[in-house]
């Protein structure tokens, strides 16, 4: 079939939760085995806090090959992405960066990818966030992975 429905997997990335710090941005590891390319779609609510430079959000994809995530690291290579030109692919940083949506394509060699959202300051009341992750270009057409 040439629809979109049926040539795309969706993963939950990141449970929409209100991001205080740092933990509670860590996404899920996402397994592209049997895919080509992936994208991560993060949903960004509206901050309860005062986004500054020094109060902020950087969405930042990383990749890895240990499905327990402990081998992430950011995206090194630029080649390896869709629609930024570096792992952190979108900083959070005014109100008129939040309640948005933002994504990044990846068709990288690495078997795992997750978002990590790097919050930087006293995020007090928080932001909600949430995330799916894409696959597509499935390597075995008219299979289920």
């Amino acid at each position: 079939m040439r629809d979109l429905h049926n040539n795309i997997t969706v993963d939950k990335a990141l449970e929409t939760i209100v991001v205080n710090n740092d933990s509670e941005g860590t996404g899920e590891v996402i397994d592209l085995q049997g895919f080509e390319a992936a994208e991560m779609v993060v949903n960004v609510g509206e901050s309860g806090d005062t986004l500054s430079g020094s109060v902020k959000f950087d969405l930042i994809l990383q990749e890895g090959e240990e499905s327990d995530g402990s081998d992430m690291a950011a995206v090194s290579d630029a080649d390896d992405l869709i629609g930024a030109s570096s792992s952190t692919f979108q900083t959070i940083a005014a109100a008129s960066e939040d309640g948005a949506v933002y994504s990044v394509g990846y068709v990288g060699t690495y078997r795992y990818i997750r978002l990590y959202v790097d919050v930087t300051g006293t995020h007090t009341n928080g932001t909600p966030i949430g995330a799916v992750c894409v696959k597509h270009r499935d390597r075995h057409i008219g299979t289920t992975v």
